[in-house]
């Protein structure tokens, strides 16, 4: 895969980019989830199995990895993975403003626990400098929404600038159904007179367009675009079993023989057909789903394979409502 830069920062990404959601704590809300780490849960096991797949990134050219201070051990294994290859011209991100919670159960309470407080964020940051050091290149808030408040915050925008100063990168992923308008509220955000957040991370797929302008306005405005949950948590491969999805999977798996992909990559190469798409990260949990996604970059859809899948989209609120019945496993 070829690099490009991810809008104005001087960061180079690949198309593709992996995410550690699925690979840094025991349970997730991914669909198979529990199948992909096979129920071993202990430390080492998952360390070597997010070790094994991030080789079978690397190997396939991704040259872009992501996580958070909320998915478990990621940064850790993350972490433990660069020093232990000394690969170079890659580009790491992470996310602060949810703690983890699980005490690495599958089944908890709370899995993590959201605060875009200023403490969080230096709390964090610490954190995850003493974890990835230098390698740490950009640093997001974690599901930035007008709720939280984190947008008109003064002294966490503040500390952000003063990071940025600094020479590190700063961004925001967004969720929900009002991701568009947290979007909007971004581009507005500034710090002596310029654009605070240099990149935007958000839930983009066929069955969840609604921050698509947004998202394209955005890109225009100079951020970098990362799209994230493109197969919307599993949804959107043949593990999606439900008889509400039937009809829509059948659509997808006739793309799928057209291409002679699998149903993973027509939906991811939905994503990547987008033109304001700069990277859009995988989720996967095990090198076979990941080699498969990544067979998204051969697919060219054509206008009509295009329109087709638009008319699978539903409402935000049905989307997010389904995302919030998922299962952690």
């Amino acid at each position: 895969m070829e690099s490009i830069a991810l809008g104005r920062t001087k960061l180079n990404v690949t198309p593709f980019g992996l995410g550690l959601a699925a690979l840094g704590r025991p349970g997730y809300i991914n669909l198979g989830h529990h199948d992909d780490l096979g129920a071993d849960y202990s430390i080492e096991s998952m360390e070597a199995r997010a070790h094994a797949v991030l080789d079978v990134a690397w190997e396939a050219g991704v040259r872009y990895f992501d996580s958070a201070r909320s998915y478990g051990r990621a940064e850790a294994f993350l972490g433990s993975w660069l020093s232990a290859r000394q690969h170079q011209r890659l580009t790491v991100s992470s996310k602060w403003g949810y703690t983890y919670t699980a005490d690495w159960q599958v089944h908890a309470e709370a899995h993590e626990v959201k605060e875009h407080s200023l403490a969080v964020l230096d709390r964090q940051i610490t954190e995850s400098r003493e974890i990835l050091a230098e390698q740490l290149q950009l640093y997001q808030i974690h599901s930035a929404t007008l709720e939280s408040g984190v947008l008109g915050n003064s002294e966490v925008l503040t500390r952000l600038g003063e990071l940025k100063a600094s020479g590190l990168r700063v961004g925001l992923s967004v969720s929900g159904a009002n991701q568009a308008e947290v979007i909007c509220r971004a581009l507005g955000v500034t710090v002596d007179g310029e654009l605070l957040f240099d990149t935007c991370q958000a839930t983009w797929n066929v069955l969840e367009t609604s921050a698509g302008e947004a998202l394209r306005e955005a890109s225009e405005a100079g951020l970098g675009i990362i799209i994230k949950e493109g197969v919307a948590n599993g949804r959107l491969t043949e593990r999606n079993d439900s008889p509400a999805f039937a009809e829509k999977k059948t659509g997808l798996q006739e793309l799928a023989r057209r291409h002679q992909v699998s149903v993973d990559a027509i939906a991811l190469a939905g994503a990547l057909a987008q033109p304001w798409v700069d990277t859009v990260l995988s989720g996967a949990a095990n090198g076979a789903h990941l080699q498969s996604n990544l067979t998204a970059c051969k697919v060219t859809l054509n206008a009509d394979e295009l329109a087709y899948l638009a008319t699978l989209a539903e409402s935000p609120e049905s989307y997010w409502a389904t995302r919030g019945s998922l299962a952690w496993n």
